[in-house]
């Protein structure tokens, strides 16, 4: 890679020599990455009668029990010396856990309500929504100017 430029004194001439190195380094970073992230393939041969082969595409056995499995859940410990966590009775389990799935309603849906009669998580809702849609209008309309 070239570079073209009138030097005009030695200040010119080393920002010049910075901007050339930090673009060879971003050439030779982006090769890194390319080199890494390419797929590769196996370079062995496939055995005679082995494609297709029903053995080959069924999945395999599960080492755990089933009674292991429906007591606790497994792959849950966090902790290098932990156990897995058991599973407890629904009644065990705090009442906003069976909640942590349900839809809210969208900001749309929340200005078509009357905000009179709004319950108050789905009024703190409208006014955190409300207030996120006006600051990303606000910043916009500076992005413009």
């Amino acid at each position: 890679m070239k570079c073209m430029f009138h030097v005009i004194d030695g200040r010119d001439k080393v920002m010049a020599m910075n901007h050339v190195r930090s673009v060879k380094g971003i050439i030779v970073s982006k090769e890194a990455i390319g080199v890494i992230c390419q797929r590769t393939y196996s370079a062995g041969k496939a055995k005679k009668g082995s494609k297709g082969s029903a053995a080959s595409d069924a999945p395999k056995a599960s080492i755990l029990s089933k009674e292991v499995k429906s007591t606790t859940v497994v792959g849950a410990n966090i902790l290098k010396d932990g156990a897995d966590p058991k599973i407890l009775a629904d009644s065990e389990y705090p009442d906003w856990l069976w909640h942590l799935l349900d839809k809210c309603p969208a900001l749309s849906e929340l200005r078509r309500k009357n905000v009179e009669t709004l319950p108050y998580e789905d009024l703190k809702r409208f006014v955190k929504l409300d207030n996120r849609a006006r600051i990303k209008e606000n910043n916009s309309i500076k992005a413009k100017n």
